[in-house]
């Protein structure tokens, strides 16, 4: 999905919840003028920034990629990164979100960060790296791993082969 329509949803979500830049900035972490550009298209947002400002909105960040026929076309910008595909089969509500992520080679960028609820990974494809409360730990294909998510946390791709992982986030 391309950074402007990534943008037009984070507005659209934010306005929603009739929340200004600076409230959504203070419950981010992330600066106003960063999630201005954002939700102008200025500025790709990271899979950090994309969770703590889904965690903030309250909403699943597959809600930034409404439906796979649109984030086929336009990717291209995050498909080096990341790619999420929600699992959910569009039911609201649930107490836990089922996600499928695909990290490229070399993934490392990024700084850990914490959510409330429980978060259990799942190594389908490839090795993902861990790192939950500073300890690092490396999972090969049909490894898995549960965390208490209020703990910092990050995963990383550091091979030069993608990695698919299925995430579920408790609420």
């Amino acid at each position: 999905m391309s950074s402007n329509s990534i943008g037009e949803m984070l507005k659209k979500l934010r306005k929603g919840r009739k929340l200004t830049l600076k409230n959504l900035a203070e419950q981010t972490d992330v600066s106003i003028s960063f999630l201005s550009q954002v939700e102008r298209g200025k500025s790709s947002v990271t899979l950090e920034s994309l969770k703590k400002i889904a965690d903030a909105l309250k909403v699943n960040p597959t809600v930034f990629f409404p439906d796979d026929d649109s984030l086929m076309d336009d990717l291209d910008s995050m498909r080096q990164q990341f790619y999420y595909q929600d699992l959910s089969n569009g039911l609201k509500d649930a107490l836990y979100l089922p996600i499928l992520v695909t990290l490229q080679p070399g993934q490392n960028e990024g700084n850990a960060f914490s959510h409330s609820g429980h978060e259990f990974l799942f190594v389908i494809e490839g090795t993902l790296t861990v790192v939950v409360d500073e300890i690092k730990e490396t999972l090969k294909e049909q490894q898995s791993i549960m965390f208490d998510a209020n703990k910092m946390h990050y995963w990383y791709n550091l091979t030069d082969k993608p990695v698919r992982f299925l995430v579920v986030s408790s609420k």
